[in-house]
């Protein structure tokens, strides 16, 4: 199918609003060309409540969180991962609810940082965070009227993980999948192999309503994310076609490929690239001195 993004949306700082039974949507206000309005949180019960993805450090958002809550327990604080601006609130959240924080675990990379490679994300990874409980796959954490089952999903982070409102057909995607946008895959932090057998994860599921970490719904999830998956295999294609059209850099492909993309997301198009370069070195559909490297040369394999 093709793949129609959905840029509407009303953040509406400041407030709760409600986007399932029992479940409201507090959006931080931390917009940018990444973060796209800002970053979901979301609270989830009735009397007892679950809160998912706090956000980043930020004042207002802890007000605005702790308005919604007013006097109500939180027992669980669910992170999906560790970037900046989902799970630096956790501590001052947790300090105001005693609640426990709950995610996969600390950050890491991908894979290994190669000898002389710097990771350029690393401004954006939250390297104080630690959690109180390590969530396996497929674990159940029971609260008060709610259940959220653990999928992780790594690709865009290591250790990336979905959140499942059991019962529901609810499935909080955090930044594997979002309405408005596709996921950055950028090495070493996240990549593309993981990210597409996370990807397919997801499809053979039967959620029927995707909450993601930025921007709105998912409402048609399984037909969404099966063109996610042609986006990203149409990518590769390109990808290639290049390399045996004679293109040999990442800055040449990008300048291709992402002609049409805001400037200012072309460093985070360059770490996609690479991304599916990584992968297709690996399948031995394309040739690079050593490992696949941000300055390298590409040639299609022998």
């Amino acid at each position: 199918m093709a793949l129609e993004f959905d840029t509407r949306f009303n953040p509406s700082y400041g407030r709760g609003v409600t986007v399932a039974p029992d479940v409201l949507r507090i959006t931080a206000p931390n917009l940018s060309p990444f973060t796209f309005h800002g970053t979901n949180s979301y609270v989830i019960g009735r009397e007892t409540l679950a809160v998912i993805d706090p956000g980043p450090d930020d004042d207002a958002h802890l007000e605005t969180l702790i308005e919604v809550i007013a006097d109500r327990p939180v027992s669980h604080i669910f992170v999906s991962h560790t970037h900046r601006d989902h799970s630096p609130l956790a501590a001052r959240l947790k300090q105001h609810t005693g609640a426990v924080v709950l995610a996969e675990g600390a950050h890491r990379p991908a894979r290994p940082l190669r000898t002389g490679e710097v990771n350029p994300l690393d401004a954006s990874a939250d390297i104080a965070f630690a959690p109180d409980i390590a969530l396996p796959d497929d674990g159940v954490i029971d609260g008060d009227g709610w259940a959220i089952r653990t999928v992780l999903t790594p690709g865009h982070t290591a250790n990336h993980a979905a959140f499942a409102l059991e019962g529901t057909g609810v499935l909080f995607s955090a930044d594997h999948v979002m309405a408005w946008s596709t996921s950055i895959i950028a090495p070493p932090d996240g990549a593309m192999a993981d990210y597409m057998m996370s990807l397919d994860r997801l499809i053979a599921r039967d959620d029927r309503l995707l909450l993601p970490g930025h921007g709105g719904p998912v409402t048609a999830p399984r037909n969404f994310m099966r063109g996610l998956k042609t986006h990203r295999k149409m990518r590769e294609r390109a990808i290639l076609e290049r390399i045996k059209g004679g293109d040999r850099t990442i800055e040449d492909m990008v300048k291709a490929i992402y002609r049409d993309t805001d400037p200012r997301l072309h460093g985070a198009a360059s770490l996609s690239v690479l991304a599916h370069l990584e992968d297709l070195v690996a399948r031995d559909l394309v040739s690079t001195d050593g490992d696949p490297a941000i300055d390298g040369i590409f040639v299609p394999a022998a």
